[in-house]
């Protein structure tokens, strides 16, 4: 019932601050990533509470001691453990070699307790992350990286693990109440882990799909042109402030993807983190646009709780467990 309040007092609060925007000419919307983020995870908190027998549980592997990939394996830890998910994170030394790492994903695969198997990015570059990507059992796949679970997302298949950074995408605009049917969505930049999953998600003739769907990348030489068309910008292409405010039609929606670490000498840390839109001027021309930090990111860590728990529950009907 908590949960079903504050959703309605999120809702009601939206709509009270378009009205708002509509009359006085406000900046956009903030898409408040956190707020969805912490509404997901009590969701998830309230059903796990309820699961009789093991909790469902998500093992990570750290090959390393890469401070960044460090901080963000125990922000995974944490958010499992705030929702009731149990974690398993083992830290393997640097010098780990290919085989090695083969036979820790081997025994997962085979661990009838284990849900979901995260392999934490970056690598050493002595090992080759598409192989061990595709070593991970599709089924506890629930970073969405697996061929066959891309495979499965291209052919419009629903029974499939997603990308968590594009599903966290997809999810802020459904509970924003944001249409994306018929509209011109350009997707800057083709990665693997966002655009081209992003681009194939919107593109499929489903509810919160049938997008015109236009990629751009750091080759494109008409990038400009495509962004003052678009109707949806999602932008994932690690350059701060690359969208500027002269590159946005007036009433799009800017969902920023990027994070980026930039020289602030008045920080105490002499940096600041920003994304790859110009915040401060663009949100003045769009509807609704997400801001960094806040956005997207705190939207990737809820899927990956949302995948695990998903997992667990098909291998608890396919008596997996």
């Amino acid at each position: 019932m908590a949960e079903l309040i504050n959703f309605v007092a999120l809702t009601q609060d939206n709509i009270r601050r378009c009205l708002k925007r509509h009359l006085l000419k406000t900046d956009a919307m903030i898409i408040d990533g956190k707020a969805i983020a912490d509404q997901i995870q009590a969701e998830m908190r309230a059903e796990i509470a309820k699961i009789q027998g093991r909790p469902p549980c998500l093992a990570v592997l750290l090959v390393g001691d890469h401070p960044p990939s460090q901080i963000y394996v125990n922000r995974k830890a944490q958010a499992c453990a705030d929702v009731g998910i149990r974690s398993i994170v083992r830290t393997l030394s640097p010098t780990t070699t290919e085989s090695e790492l083969l036979q820790e994903i081997e025994a997962l695969n085979k661990d009838t307790s284990i849900d979901g198997i995260l392999i934490q990015l970056p690598l050493p570059n002595h090992i080759n992350p598409f192989k061990i990507t595709e070593h991970i059992d599709p089924n506890k796949d629930v970073d969405g990286f697996h061929p066959t679970n891309v495979g499965k997302m291209l052919t419009g298949e629903t029974d499939v693990f997603f990308p968590c950074t594009p599903l966290g995408v997809k999810v802020l605009l459904e509970r924003y109440s944001i249409e994306v049917t018929g509209k011109h969505v350009l997707i800057i930049g083709r990665s693997n882990i966002v655009g081209k999953p992003m681009a194939a998600m919107l593109m499929q003739s489903s509810p919160s799909g049938n997008a015109t769907v236009t990629i751009a990348h750091r080759q494109s030489t008409n990038i400009k042109e495509f962004a003052k068309l678009a109707d949806i910008i999602i932008v994932a292409i690690g350059q701060p402030n690359f969208i500027t405010a002269d590159m946005v039609k007036e009433g799009a929606v800017v969902i920023d993807v990027g994070i980026n670490r930039v020289k602030n000498p008045s920080r105490n840390n002499g940096y600041q983190i920003v994304g790859d839109v110009d915040f401060e001027n663009v949100k003045s021309k769009c509807s609704y646009i997400t801001p960094v930090p806040g956005g997207v990111g705190p939207m990737t860590i809820a899927m990956l709780l949302s995948n695990t728990l998903l997992s667990y529950k098909k291998r608890l009907e396919a008596k997996q467990i």
